[in-house]
């Protein structure tokens, strides 16, 4: 490298300069047959041994409210599983597991009958359901009732209906994978709690939350499903959310097909011996 070269880098800041290693001589083929890995080893070892070890960006620490949050959910997560419904709506109602918890007005853990042989689950709680604290209250829940009548049921007798997620998501998003994750024990103890002949899935984030699936909806609707939990093992249908057939009208004859094998398999199970 030319001084003069050298010269205009340090000025510009630009240093420490990369000085070119002489090369060993050429060595016969049977040389570098033999040689060729342990001299391109060499060159890896030396180039590191002599790169500038630059210091990287310091781990950020968890902040006090993190870290009480992640101690929390460790306690609430070890204890959960042996509530009953009133400890687990008490403790659905005061969670702070996820960032949900932060513009919600109430959490909204279920309603219904709580030996129901069926289980509606849907998303998770709108703009009504987290000003009354119980689920599909607006315009969705009157055509989940709807739905509900034609196939001879009505809400709180023998159907309970709850929430992949507890508490509403802003501008009434589809929930993400962590907070239904914070969520999925309260669901899981809650279908323990239940034990229902049956579960209605409604829409794809309720299919995540409970079965784990992130397939097309289509793909998954008429498909024998079960729900596997210990020892536990629940038929479980899928069919679209209500308040995505009150966009997608022509969808409400095919939600008509999958309540129809509901009631079919329903009756399947009670009859069974």
């Amino acid at each position: 490298m030319s001084l003069t070269r050298k010269r205009i880098l340090d000025e510009m800041g630009l240093s420490p300069q990369w000085i070119l290693r002489v090369r060993p001589k050429p060595m016969g083929d049977s040389q570098c047959a033999e040689t060729g890995q342990t001299l391109a080893m060499h060159d890896v070892q030396t180039e590191a041994s002599q790169s500038p070890v630059l210091p990287g960006p310091a781990p950020a620490a968890a902040s006090a409210e993190e870290m009480a949050r992640a101690d929390n959910k460790h306690n609430v997560l070890a204890k959960v599983m042996d509530m009953d419904w009133p400890q687990l709506r008490q403790t659905i109602m005061a969670c702070h597991l996820c960032g949900l918890c932060a513009k919600r007005k109430q959490a909204v853990p279920g309603v219904g009958d709580e030996q129901a042989d069926w289980l509606f689950i849907g998303e998770g709680p709108g703009a009504e359901e987290d000003a009354r604290g119980e689920p599909f209250v607006g315009q969705a829940g009157r055509l989940l009732d709807a739905m509900l009548a034609a196939i001879d049921l009505a809400r709180g007798k023998n159907v309970y209906i709850a929430n992949a997620v507890k508490c509403r998501p802003p501008g009434n998003r589809t929930p993400e994978l962590s907070e239904m994750a914070a969520c999925r024990p309260y669901l899981q103890r809650q279908i323990e709690l239940l034990q229902p002949k049956l579960i209605v899935l409604l829409g794809k984030a309720a299919v995540a939350a409970v079965l784990g699936e992130e397939g097309s909806l289509a793909s998954m609707r008429g498909r024998s499903l079960i729900y596997r939990q210990g020892e536990l093992e629940i038929p479980t249908l899928v069919t679209y959310h209500p308040a995505y057939l009150l966009r997608n009208l022509p969808d409400k004859a095919k939600a008509w097909e999958d309540l129809c094998r509901a009631r079919a398999l329903m009756q399947c199970i009670v009859n069974m011996p």
